[in-house]
Order: C-alpha cells, then structure tokens, then sequence
C-alpha cells in the first residue's frame, strides 16, 4: 500500500496531457455530427492511453533516476546578492527535462519560484541562481523538489530531496573585499566619490637625532642644535592604533526603510566595513549601540579577533523603537573612554528642533574626542523636489519636502559652528563616505 501511494504522490499530470485529452474530447463530441469519425476518436484514444502508460513506465523504471544537491554558504551577507549553488546528476539513459521548485526561506516571500532545464542523458550540470536577504536572522531552506518528465511530457515525475538546511545571515560582510585593498593604499578616487587631501603631518614624535642630508630642513629642532651646537632634527613615525569607535543609534528614527533595508541596517553594514578598514590602518576598531541604554559594546583593540567579535555583535542589533537617550550615552561615553577616541556616531535627524534637544550632549561629547555625526538624506524628498508640480497640493507638497532638505542643510552648518564634524549622506553610499572622512582625517592628522 505504501508503495502505491509513494507512486500517486509522486505522478504529477501535465498541461500537454489536458490539452491532448481536450482535443480528442472534441473529436468525440464531432462524431455525433459525422458518425465516421468515431473510430477515429477511438483510435486516438487507445494511442493517447499507450503513449501515457509508456511515458509513466520509462519515468519510473528506474528506481534512482535524478539526484540533485543544494549547496549553500555558511552565512549570508544582508543586502548582497549571495550566490546558491545547485548541482542535477541524469542517470536516465535519455534527455529529460526538469523543473526545479527550491523551498527557499519564508523572509524572501517568493511565491513563484522555479529553474526549468534540459539535461542530457547521464550527464551532470551546475546551476546557479542568487537572493538577496534585507534582515539579519535564521534563514531555513526547505525540500529541493524536482519534476522531470520525459520527452512525451505527458507527465511528471517528483524527486524531492531532503536538503534543509538553516543559514544565518550577518551583516554585510561580501563589502570587506570590495575596500580592503582600496583603503589600504587611500585610492578611494576610483570610485569617483572624492579626493583625499593630506595636510601637514601624520606623524608622532619619536626622538631627536643628528641632521643628514636629506632630512626634512622643517623637523628641525632648534634648542637642542643651540645645545648640542649642530643641526639636530626631530624623527617622528606615523601615529597608530588610535581608536576608533562606530556608534549606532538604534532608536526609533532608524527604522526609516530604503530600498528594502533599514537605516540601521545600513549603519550595521558601514560600521562592519569601516572596522575592517580601520584595522588594516594599524588603528583600534570597537562599536556600540544606544537606544534607551548603551548595549552591545565592543572595547577598541587591535588583535586578531576582533572583526569576529564586531560582527557577532552587530549579528543581534536591532531597533527597539525607543526615543534615543543621548543623556546616557553622553554619560556613557564620559565614564568608560578615558583616551581621545574617533567617534562615528550614525544616527538620523530629520529638523532642527530635533537637534537642538540633542545638541548639548554632543557638544560636551565633542569637548573630549573627535565626533563625527552621520546622518542620512531623505531621497524620497528629493524625488519630489525634482519632480513637476501640476496641482496646488503638488505644489504645497514641494514646498514643504524642499523646507524639510533645507533643515538637514542647515544641521550640518549648526554642527560645524560648534567643531562637531558630519557626514550627510545618502543610504546608499553612507559606506564610502564614512571611509573617506575616516581617511580624511587620517591624513589631516586629527586622528
């Protein structure tokens, strides 16, 4: 009994046998009008019944006759396209055709999913197709199914596969790659975002030696050549392991969507990248997060581990809707990081007002390590400035979105007034920003 109902649930009837059945159905409605064609039904009848018992005997002859495997990566990278890998081995003596239903995770809400191929007979062929997670988590993957039918195509036959399998997906790491070498060598200008200017020196002292030629004739130490009655210089080495904090606000205003991600999201991503590249630049990388209190902290060092560490840490941010409380972090900030620190505060303001409640406690921030706030741009105000206004409500609407673009101007300016250095971004590149002003300041000597 069971291996008859294994057959009936693996025999799938397809369109090809419909539409045959429907044409000799007609045929026989015909006859009534020409009796003569009656046989002729009959006879495509019996033909139509043969080829689909021959079509069910040559599909389950073979007891094995498809094997597919899943291959997936161990993590996914959140808002990349990650790449899913599927091999079809054909140990059917004859071309088949397939249709591949994968039971990728519910998160994607892909309803319609589905690979068909041809492939030779006893032969072997890889496929490839992408997905691209917008949320941190488990993903589960369900059965591989397979529907391989025969040339007739008058049915199917279903191979599933028990592949399940659970992939959790970090923040996006496939970016490291992508600015590792450029960040290494400042040659950011490739991407045609901007130059890096170099000013002065990004060094430390180190000791004071003898003139040679060819010695900077500026590093000259004056006192000690007036002492020791010829030319001394001053040797410096460039500076390291400056520490450099990401701090993520995940309040309520981060929630804000963009292109199927969240503004937090997009922070988790840069600060995962920026981390990396401050490591390769010999400087101390840590992070954490704020909302109603201070989480997920990571202290600033430079051992092997850390990027491990960052990323298991951002693995689990996620914003808890909260009003951000900057009091805290200020008090954060003031008790645990005794040494000047880079701070990278990403977070949203969206009108003065909401700057002006947060001001103080960034300024007195400010006082004690080099702070820079990334904020983000509302593209979709954008959009509408740009946009032609045809109605009087179209055009009040411009009016209000081009005040509000107004506003993110005029917090950069405010934020300048006081020395508080700012990115206003837009989500999409808030990366390569941030790497850039990192590196700015690097060669500026502020870091």
């Amino acid at each position: 009994m069971q291996v008859i109902k294994d057959f009936f649930k693996s025999l799938y009837i397809r369109d090809r046998f419909f539409y045959i059945s429907l044409g000799i159905i007609m045929c026989f409605i015909i006859s009534f009008i020409f009796p003569k064609l009656f046989y002729v039904s009959k006879l495509l009848l019996l033909v139509f019944c043969t080829f689909t018992l021959l079509d069910i005997f040559i599909l389950y002859l073979a007891k094995t006759g498809i094997s597919a495997t899943r291959q997936l990566p161990d993590k996914f990278s959140n808002g990349d396209e990650n790449d899913i890998f599927l091999r079809m081995e054909n140990y059917y003596t004859f071309p088949i055709s397939v249709r591949i239903i994968d039971e990728i995770p519910e998160q994607f809400q892909v309803r319609d999913f589905s690979i068909e191929k041809k492939i030779k007979a006893s032969s072997v062929i890889d496929l490839k197709y992408k997905l691209r997670p917008t949320e941190r988590g488990e993903y589960i993957f369900g059965k591989l199914n397979v529907y391989v039918q025969s040339v007739l195509g008058l049915v199917a036959r279903r191979f599933y596969f028990d592949n399940e399998a659970m992939v959790p997906t970090y923040p996006a790491f496939l970016q490291l790659k992508k600015y590792d070498l450029l960040a290494i060598g400042n040659n950011l200008t490739m991407y045609g975002i901007k130059k890096i200017r170099r000013i002065g020196h990004t060094m430390e002292f180190e000791q004071i030696k003898e003139y040679v030629i060819g010695d900077d004739l500026r590093t000259i130490n004056w006192k000690a050549t007036a002492k020791q009655r010829h030319l001394m210089v001053n040797q410096y080495q460039d500076e390291k392991s400056q520490p450099v904090y990401s701090v993520i606000d995940k309040g309520r205003m981060m929630k804000m969507p963009f292109n199927e991600l969240s503004l937090l999201d997009y922070a988790i991503n840069a600060t995962l990248v920026m981390s990396n590249v401050v490591l390769k630049k010999q400087d101390k990388a840590g992070m954490f997060t704020f909302s109603k209190k201070v989480e997920n902290t990571v202290i600033a060092e430079k051992r092997s581990s850390q990027m491990n560490l960052i990323l298991e840490s951002l693995y689990n941010v996620s914003t808890d809707f909260y009003e951000s409380d900057y009091g805290r972090l200020y008090g954060h900030i003031k008790q645990t990081l005794k040494h000047r620190s880079l701070l990278l505060l990403y977070t949203n303001f969206e009108t003065m007002d909401g700057l002006n409640r947060q001001l103080p406690y960034l300024k007195g921030i400010s006082k004690s390590h080099l702070l820079v706030v990334v904020f983000f741009k509302n593209t979709e105000l954008d959009e509408l400035i740009h946009s032609e206004a045809t109605t009087i409500q179209e055009a009040y609407d411009k009016v209000i979105a081009e005040k509000f673009s107004f506003e993110k101007r005029l917090i950069v300016n405010e934020l300048k007034k006081y020395g508080i250095h700012s990115i206003l971004t837009t989500p999409e590149n808030l990366t390569i920003n941030a790497i850039n002003k990192y590196l700015e300041m690097k060669a500026r000597g502020l870091v």
